[in-house]
C-alpha cells in the first residue's frame, strides 16, 4: 500500500499581523494511505489546524496557484454551485497520480478564503499497522478560524 507524506502550509487566510509575526510558518505534516479519500484528507487537515466549524472546501490539482483554471477541482459534488472534476468522498489519494515533490492546493471556507499548499514529501510502498491518516509534525500555532482583523 502507498503511504503519502504531505506537508500542508497555510498560505493565506484571516490572520492578524501579530499572529503572522509570531508564526511566520504554519504547517502540518500528515501521513495518509493511498486508498483513503480526499474527504479523509480534508478531515485530518481540519483537525490538524484546530478548526471548529465545517465549511465548503475543494482540492485543486495540477494548477500553478489558487483558482488556476487549468487545475482539476475536487469537492463535494452534491452542491450545484461547485463545478468539480471529482467528488472528494469517492476520489482516493492514489487516483490523483501524485508524484514526490509535487504540490497542489486546498481551499477551505469560500468566504474567509483559507488557502493551503500541500507538498508531496514522499510516497512509500509499505505495509503498516499504524492508523491513518495521522498528523506527524506541527510547525507554528494554529490560527483562530475566526478573527476580527481590526483588533
Amino acid at each position: 500500500m502507498n503511504i503519502y507524506t504531505l506537508e500542508v502550509f497555510i498560505i493565506n487566510g484571516l490572520m492578524t499581523k501579530a499572529f503572522v509575526k509570531k508564526n511566520p510558518v504554519v504547517s502540518r505534516t500528515i501521513e495518509i494511505r493511498g486508498d483513503q479519500s480526499l474527504e479523509q484528507l480534508h478531515d485530518v487537515i481540519f483537525q490538524a489546524f484546530n478548526r471548529e466549524d465545517q465549511h465548503l472546501y475543494e482540492f485543486q490539482i495540477g494548477g500553478k496557484g489558487p483558482n488556476d483554471p487549468k487545475a482539476k477541482r475536487y469537492g463535494l459534488a452534491m452542491y450545484e454551485e461547485m463545478e468539480v472534476e471529482g467528488d472528494v468522498r469517492e476520489t482516493t489519494i492514489d487516483a490523483l497520480h501524485l508524484k514526490k515533490d509535487e504540490a497542489f492546493g486546498y481551499w477551505f471556507d469560500f468566504g474567509d478564503d483559507w488557502w493551503h499548499q500541500v507538498n508531496v514529501l514522499s510516497i512509500e510502498n509499505k505495509s503498516s499497522r499504524s492508523k491513518y491518516p495521522r498528523i506527524t509534525n506541527r510547525i507554528g500555532q494554529s490560527p483562530p478560524q475566526y478573527v476580527d482583523l481590526d483588533e
